[in-house]
C-alpha cells in the first residue's frame, strides 16, 4: 500500500530515495526547482544530464543525486507549458510526467515530487494538483508490486501546501 502525503519543504533537503526535478527539455538546469536541484547536486549533475541528451515533454530520465545527501537518485521530467496546449492535452502530458517518474523509481521505497509545471510553465496549481494526485493513485493501484511505499508531494509555500492537501482530500 502506497502512502501519498503533502508537505512544505525544500525538495533538495527532503529525505527521499528519489526526488523529482521539474526540468526543462535540455535537462541542463534552469530556474526554480530545476536550478535549486542543480545547485545542490553540484557540477556532476550537469555532466550526467549532458550525457542524457535532453528529454521530451512528459518523458523522465534518472541520474544519481550526487551531492544531495538526502536522496540517492534524481528523476528529471519535463512538464508541459500550459499555454502551449489545450487543457486536456496539458493534463495528459503532466500525467505522463508523474507516471514515467514513478516507473523509473518503482524499485525504490520513496519518491518526492515538486509541483511540476506550476512555476514559469504556468500550469494552474489546483488543476495540476488534481492531475498529480489522480495519476499517483492510479499508478499505485496498477503497480501494487512496486517497492514504493511513500509518495510525497512537496510544496514550496504554505499556500501551495493547502492546495495540494485539498487535492488529496478531494
Amino acid at each position: 500500500m502506497i502512502t501519498i502525503d503533502a508537505v512544505q519543504a525544500d525538495i533538495t533537503r527532503f529525505p527521499s530515495d528519489v526526488i523529482v526535478n521539474a526540468a526543462n527539455s535540455s535537462l541542463l538546469g534552469g530556474g526554480g526547482v530545476d536550478g535549486a536541484i542543480h545547485r545542490a547536486a553540484g557540477p556532476e549533475l550537469l555532466e550526467a544530464c549532458r550525457a542524457l541528451g535532453g528529454a521530451s515533454t512528459g518523458e523522465a530520465k534518472m541520474t544519481d543525486a550526487f551531492r544531495i545527501a538526502t536522496a540517492a537518485k534524481i528523476v528529471h521530467t519535463v512538464g508541459p507549458v500550459y499555454s502551449a496546449h489545450d487543457p486536456e492535452r496539458a493534463a495528459a502530458l503532466l500525467a505522463a510526467c508523474y507516471r514515467n517518474s514513478l516507473d523509473l523509481a518503482a524499485g525504490f521505497r520513496s519518491i518526492a515530487f515538486p509541483a511540476i509545471s506550476t512555476g514559469v510553465y504556468g500550469y494552474p496549481l489546483a488543476a495540476a494538483s488534481v492531475v498529480a494526485v489522480d495519476t499517483v493513485r492510479a499508478w499505485a493501484d496498477e503497480n501494487r508490486d512496486a517497492a514504493i511505499e511513500t509518495v510525497t508531494l512537496v510544496a514550496h509555500s504554505a499556500a501551495d501546501l493547502a492546495v495540494l492537501r485539498s487535492a488529496l482530500a478531494g
